[in-house]
């Protein structure tokens, strides 16, 4: 496996990769890697011939009192992980590598990037397109890897995507859970036991809707109204949003009528965590 840190040696990597023929599928992170990613890249293994990951902690999507300063990194336990698992090349920038003095252009994906965690956390998504595009430009992969439990954000990319004709095939992931049905999450690092154990109700309000969907409620307020009064008893979790869209559109879905979204984010403490489900269709 070959770490690079700048952009000329990782783009001479992927040139290197794409002139054997093969097909070079990307999976983007931001490190402090667990199952979930690296459940992504063994179906990047099994759909790639080259398989290329990056590990970059974007401070374009964090908020000026988010976590980015505290964000956990362990590149070199990273690495050994994506080692392991066969990833051919692994790009770690600096901020400075991807991020030159006074840059000022930036990707938006106009309305979707407004809605879910848009909403709540103003720039973020634009962070995310803007660094995704660069990362794509960079590396000009066949296939991009992401998982369902950024369900906002894998419908934002595949928009810039189509919208701005990029080569790309985005591939996404089922979400990883732990035993009790968490998902996993790099910020669950953040959870005492206490928050640990409360951090629950994310899952259990999805699977309360689910199952009232199951026997038959297809009225989507009355699911919403269920599922936030599962937050009732958990007294030091803040719900940010329970909301059921269209999953490409992230647009209001008043009726189940085909397939939906609920997605789900709330405040442990400090730790904001997000879980979705998709119902129907």
């Amino acid at each position: 496996m070959k770490l690079v840190r700048t952009i000329e040696e990782v783009r001479a990597a992927c040139r290197a990769a794409r002139s054997r023929g093969g097909r070079l599928g990307l999976v983007p992170t931001m490190g402090a890697l667990h199952e979930g990613h690296l459940s992504l890249v063994r179906a990047a293994r099994a759909k790639s011939d080259v398989v290329a990951a990056s590990i970059f902690v974007n401070p374009t999507q964090f908020g000026p009192s988010e976590d980015f300063a505290k964000y956990p990194r362990s590149l070199e336990n990273d690495c050994a992980l994506l080692e392991q698992e066969g990833v051919e090349l692994v790009f770690a920038p600096s901020v400075e590598e991807m991020y030159s003095k006074g840059t000022v252009t930036w990707v938006l994906v106009d309305g979707l990037s407004d809605r879910l965690c848009g909403r709540s956390r103003p720039e973020h998504f634009r962070g995310v397109t803007t660094v995704v595009s660069k990362l794509f430009h960079i590396v000009q992969p066949d296939l991009a890897f992401f998982g369902q439990k950024d369900a906002a954000q894998v419908a934002i990319i595949r928009r810039m995507v189509r919208d701005l004709n990029m080569p790309v095939a985005i591939e996404v992931c089922p979400i990883v859970r732990e035993s009790d049905g968490l998902a996993l999450s790099s910020r669950n690092a953040y959870l005492n036991p206490e928050g640990r154990k409360s951090a629950l109700v994310l899952y259990r309000s999805l699977t309360r809707v689910q199952a009232l969907f199951d026997g038959g409620e297809h009225d989507s307020a009355t699911l919403v109204a269920a599922a936030s009064r599962e937050f009732a008893s958990e007294a030091g979790v803040r719900l940010d949003y329970f909301e059921i869209v269209d999953p490409d559109t992230l647009e209001p879905a008043p009726s189940i009528t085909q397939r939906v979204l609920a997605a789900v984010a709330a405040f442990v403490g400090k730790t904001r965590l997000i879980d979705n489900i998709l119902l129907g269709g």
